[in-house]
Order: C-alpha cells, then sequence, then structure tokens
C-alpha cells in the first residue's frame, strides 16, 4: 500500500501553489506512468488510475478492488479498510487529491491556458474558440461540459506535452467557486461571456452571479495576463474594473456596438434566417465575411469572442473564417434538425431566464409561416422561479405566439391560455393527438426537463 501524506487543509482554503514536490514523490511518478484517469469502476482500460470518488448515494472505495479487477494498475482510497495491498494508493481525500494533482500537473507542463466562465454561451464559445485555435495549435479543450469541481481536473489531467493550448470551462452555482477552480487551473487569460439570472437557488441573485464570475476576472489580475472582455457589456466592464483592469494592456475588447470606443474587435449581423452570417472587423483593417451554422443571433457575441483570441494568438483572417464555418453545434445546442414533418431547433441542454428570453426574441424574428415553440420549465431559479416563469410566458404573449406548448410544474402554475403539462409523457400524448406538421419549431427548457424525449414525435 502507498500512503501519499497531502498537506492538511481546509478545502480549497490553502492555494494549491503550495503543493510541495515532496507531497508527489510517489503519486505523480505514477500517474505519469498511469495517465488514463478512471472515477467509474465499470469503466477501467487497462493500466489506467482509479480515483475513488465519493457521492451523496455512493462511496466508490467500496469498488476500488473492482477497478483493479477490471483493468486499473493502482486505485486511489481514502478509507483505510479499502486499501488492501500495494497497488492502493492511501490518500487523506481523493476529491482534494484528484484536484491537487491536476493542478501541479498543470504547472510541470506550463501550457497555456484559457479559462472561460459565464451564465449564457460559455460551452459555445468554448467550442468556438478550440475550432479556430486548431486551426494553428495543438489544442486540449473540456468536452462536454466537464466544467465543475471533478471535470475540471479530469481535463486538466488529460495534458501533454505537445499541448500548447488548453481553453478550460468553468461552471458555478454557488458563490465561491469559480475562485475555487482558478485555485486548481491558474488560468493565464480569461474571459466571461456575460452574466444573467441563472442558478439563483444558489446565488441568490443577480449581483451574487456577478460577483462569482468575476473571481475569473480578480484571478487574472493577480496572476494572469489578460481578459478578453466585451466592453458593450456594462455589467461585464463594471466586474473587470472592480477587479482591477483599469489599464487597457491587461485587457482586448469586442463589442457588437462599432462606435465602442474600447473594443478593438467588432462584428455587425447580417442576417441570421435561421443561420447567423457576420462581418466582423479588427480595428483599422477590412471586414471579414463569416457564415456559421449557428442558430440565434444571441451566438453573435460567442463567435465575435473567438474571433478575437484567434487573432491574439496569431491566427490569419482566413484561418479563423475557415475555423468558424466547419463548427456545427452538438448536444441539443441551438442545433437545426430536419424531419420527415417539421424543423426543429433543438436546445435542450440548459434554460435559464436569460437564454430562454433569448432563443424567444431569435425565434420570434424567423421569417417562417408555421412556428410552435415548446418550452420546458427553468429549474434552479429559488424563490424567483414563480415570477421568472411568468415573465417567459409573457414575452410569448407580447410577441404575438399562438402555438405553444409549457412543460413542467413551473410554468404550469402560470397565468396563460396556453396548453400546458406535467412532464414530457404527458405533451407527447397530446402531440400523438395532435400532430405537427410543417412547422419551425423550438424546444427548450432545463436538462433536467428532458425534453429531447419529445423529438421523435415531431
Amino acid at each position: 500500500m502507498y500512503s501519499v501524506n497531502l498537506l492538511d487543509n481546509d478545502y480549497f482554503c490553502t492555494l494549491f501553489s503550495s503543493i510541495s514536490e515532496f507531497d508527489f514523490m510517489q503519486l505523480y511518478p505514477i500517474f505519469l506512468q498511469h495517465p488514463i484517469i478512471c472515477t467509474d469502476s465499470r469503466v477501467c482500460p487497462t493500466g489506467s488510475l482509479f480515483f475513488a470518488l465519493k457521492g451523496e448515494n455512493f462511496n466508490a472505495n467500496a469498488f476500488a478492488l473492482s477497478a483493479l479487477e477490471n483493468g486499473c494498475a493502482y486505485a486511489v482510497v481514502d478509507e483505510a479498510e479499502f486499501a488492501i495491498d500495494n497497488r492502493f494508493i492511501l490518500v487523506q481525500d481523493v476529491l482534494e487529491t484528484l484536484q491537487q494533482l491536476a493542478s501541479y500537473h498543470r504547472k510541470q507542463l506550463g501550457t497555456t491556458v484559457i479559462a472561460i466562465t459565464g451564465t449564457n454561451g460559455k460551452t459555445t464559445t468554448k467550442e468556438l474558440i478550440a475550432a479556430v485555435l486548431k486551426e494553428k495549435y495543438n489544442i486540449l479543450f473540456t468536452q462536454g461540459n466537464l466544467n465543475n469541481h471533478i471535470g475540471v481536473p479530469l481535463t486538466l489531467l488529460q495534458l501533454q506535452p505537445e499541448h500548447q493550448i488548453a481553453v478550460i470551462e468553468m461552471g458555478a452555482n454557488h458563490p465561491g467557486e469559480i475562485k475555487q477552480l482558478c485555485d486548481i487551473v491558474h488560468p493565464d487569460y480569461g474571459i466571461v461571456t456575460n452574466v444573467g439570472k441563472a442558478h439563483l437557488e444558489g446565488f441568490g441573485s443577480l449581483e451574487g452571479v456577478m460577483r462569482t464570475k468575476a473571481e475569473l476576472y480578480e484571478s487574472i489580475a493577480a496572476t494572469g495576463k489578460l481578459i478578453f472582455i466585451n466592453t458593450g457589456n456594462s455589467l461585464l466592464t463594471s466586474m473587470a474594473t472592480t477587479a482591477g483592469f483599469l489599464l487597457p494592456d491587461k485587457k482586448l475588447g469586442y463589442s457588437l456596438n462599432a462606435e465602442d470606443p474600447e473594443a478593438e474587435y467588432y462584428a455587425g449581423i447580417t442576417t441570421c434566417n435561421p443561420f447567423l452570417q457576420l462581418n466582423w472587423k479588427k480595428k483599422g483593417e477590412k471586414p471579414v465575411e463569416v457564415k456559421t451554422q449557428l442558430i440565434g443571433s444571441y451566438n453573435a457575441e460567442n463567435v465575435l469572442a473567438a474571433v478575437t483570441i484567434g487573432d491574439y494568438f496569431g491566427l490569419t483572417n482566413e484561418q479563423i473564417k475557415k475555423g468558424l464555418e466547419k463548427y456545427i453545434p452538438q448536444n441539443n445546442r441551438s442545433q437545426l434538425t430536419h424531419t420527415e414533418k417539421n424543423k426543429l431547433v433543438v436546445d435542450t441542454y440548459n434554460a435559464n431566464p436569460t437564454s430562454m428570453r433569448a432563443a424567444i426574441l431569435n425565434f420570434a424574428q424567423l421569417e417562417v409561416a408555421q412556428k410552435t415553440l415548446i418550452l420546458g420549465d427553468m429549474f434552479e431559479l429559488g424563490s424567483q422561479s414563480d415570477a421568472e416563469h411568468q415573465n417567459i410566458v409573457d414575452l410569448l404573449q407580447q410577441k404575438g405566439f399562438k402555438n405553444v406548448l409549457l412543460v413542467g410544474k413551473d410554468f404550469k402554475k402560470t397565468q396563460n391560455s396556453y396548453p400546458s403539462f406535467e412532464n414530457v409523457s404527458e405533451l407527447i400524448g397530446y402531440i400523438q393527438e395532435n400532430p405537427l406538421t410543417n412547422n419551425y419549431i423550438l424546444i427548450k427548457g432545463s436538462r433536467g426537463m428532458k425534453l429531447e424525449g419529445v423529438l421523435p414525435s415531431l
């Protein structure tokens, strides 16, 4: 049995930079020899390193032996009774060890790291940045939404010496979480896509969201190099100023407002029916036309962020354009899907009041004959849930939408004349009796609503 005596510290209270090499004299070399990390004892590549994480309803220490039997070379555990031979590495806390190991590995390689957070658009923006940078660099970027206290270290531990840039997405639903992730990642560059009403149950208010997202700015101000910022967003500029970004050499601005004096990059939407097309330009240079495969005018800021970062890192206009135009959204994020009966704008990955409003306003602008909206509840809004769901219904009525199907207990409580359903099963039954054909259909709701279940009926 190996025993690694990591620093005895409260969770995330001691900066990870204080980890000494001595603490990893045993563990880090083992990781280098077995760099594939797994946390599921049922999926264990041969020679991998198992981390026995704990959750509310499970304790993976109990499955560490199974992980070894299924192919892992070593198992990291934090309960001595399960460490029965020298294939087990006993630590004080498996999660903290995973995080500390990831931070140490990131520092050893010295890879340039761009961190990204925001209320909406952070995953799409991360994907766009990656799509652009891949035209010139060997990069690592967050897969899917592995953007929390477990996903971020798992991503960092995939870093290899050949990676030139890493694009790391950071999510949060409680105050302080972005700071905690920054203490692991030590980002060189940062970008906050926007701030809005989301996870209000954890943050309490929009101000709570702003304070937490601004922790990325504060990290860059303290130890990083530069932030990329939408200077047309007054909330972001206020957050950046408070964090200490007063000098222009520490921030690089972009904006959809061509008159914005603080921006170095601008973009104007040329069409969005349904795919977004825009012209972007760097100050003093000629515009470049980009035809994306993205749905929604709200993605213009995300595209411009990728343009800004691509140009900063030395890509040509042609490389930037190529990367953007090749990108096709996945995972039910504003995807346009054609069925035999309808055209679907599928955005079932997540929803909050800000993103829901943006999707509705964009859908209202589409020049198509038959429109239907299928909207599911927005989760984690706490005491503001009733009001925010009613605000969405009011917006639908203001925009004159006639064909709307609402799904979920929160939407069902709102004052409206639209058909409402407790769950997706009820919705499917309704659609089977009242088929939709020749419609453009927007489908949006929080991930937990599982609205993708209705797709086969459309």
